[in-house]
């Protein structure tokens, strides 16, 4: 049986200034703009986020034209978050075609490079670096330089692909993955103990430490979950009251049916008109590490 996580449709981030992000996602990840609005109360409701309604909303697409979207949304600062320091959504992989050509544009930038490109131990031709954006949110730029027929990472489309992981933080990687398994009928995979230096640095960690590590794969080809282990003393991220948590805060997904999942909605599933609903319905739950995860049908 597939999983019934069937791929990624959105990953939203919330930020103070969602202009600044349609600029720089626009400008130098070649991202279109396809939608400003604000957050709709009926959103607002599914998300279990009632002070996100009417805040402003941004809505890109990668020049791919792939319907997979990023979504920034407006929230008041939260003046103590730092990324990979805390539970939840931690960062957005996204696909590209060259991580050292990008890593030289990128340079010049706003966006602040926090892993510069290097392959991949295990995986010698899968090549990656890490920037953070404007609203401290962290995207994974990945490339796989190997043949096509062997790969299991999507085709770019673009210099600037679509997001294909969402990489997530807990304090147990093995808790975590039984649940998504249960949740999503997604397979086990491994849990391997892998040294991620930005995460290592951004915690004060020794360069030897490692972090627990799974990684799981939804039902389309190219779609995947990362599963991080944090260590203690970490735990749940701050957020403001009724809005939506700082950083990557939230991730969309598609299944068939909200109705047979085993999973306590924050709200009834509900039919949206927005971009990227095309009036289905969605619902939303939260993880084990808090991570907020947004279920769409279709």
């Amino acid at each position: 049986m597939p999983a019934t996580m069937k791929r990624i449709k959105m990953a939203t981030v919330a930020v103070p200034n969602v202009d600044e992000v349609a600029e720089l996602y626009s400008k130098w990840l070649g991202y279109k703009i396809l939608d400003r609005s604000e957050v709709s109360s009926a959103l607002a409701t599914t998300w279990g986020a009632p002070a996100m309604a009417g805040r402003a909303s941004v809505t890109l697409q990668p020049a791919s034209k792939v319907d997979v979207f990023i979504r920034a949304v407006a929230i008041d600062p939260v003046y103590n978050y730092r990324p990979m320091t805390s539970w939840g959504w931690g960062a957005i992989e996204i696909i590209v075609k060259d991580p050292m050509a990008l890593n030289r544009r990128l340079a010049q930038s706003p966006f602040g490079i926090v892993g510069h490109p290097r392959f991949l131990k295990g995986y010698p031709t899968i090549c990656a670096m890490q920037v953070r954006g404007p609203g401290n949110e962290i995207l994974y730029l990945t490339a796989d330089t190997g043949p096509r027929e062997k790969s299991i990472l999507p085709e770019p489309g673009a210099d600037v692909g679509r997001p294909f992981i969402m990489v997530q933080a807990s304090g147990s990687t093995q808790k975590t993955r039984d649940w998504y398994a249960k949740a999503f009928g997604m397979k086990k995979g491994p849990i391997s103990g892998t040294p991620i230096d930005i995460i290592q640095h951004a915690q004060s960690l020794p360069p030897d430490h490692p972090f627990p590590l799974s990684l799981l794969a939804m039902a389309d080809s190219g779609n995947f979950l990362e599963l991080d282990g944090y260590p203690s003393p970490t735990g749940p991220r701050v957020r403001n009251h009724g809005q939506l948590p700082p950083g990557v805060a939230m991730a969309s997904f598609t299944v068939k049916s909200l109705d047979k999942l085993p999973l306590k909605y924050l709200a009834p599933p509900a039919a949206h008109r927005d971009l990227g609903y095309d009036g289905r319905r969605a619902a939303t739950t939260v993880g084990p590490g808090g991570e907020i995860i947004e279920l769409i049908e279709g």
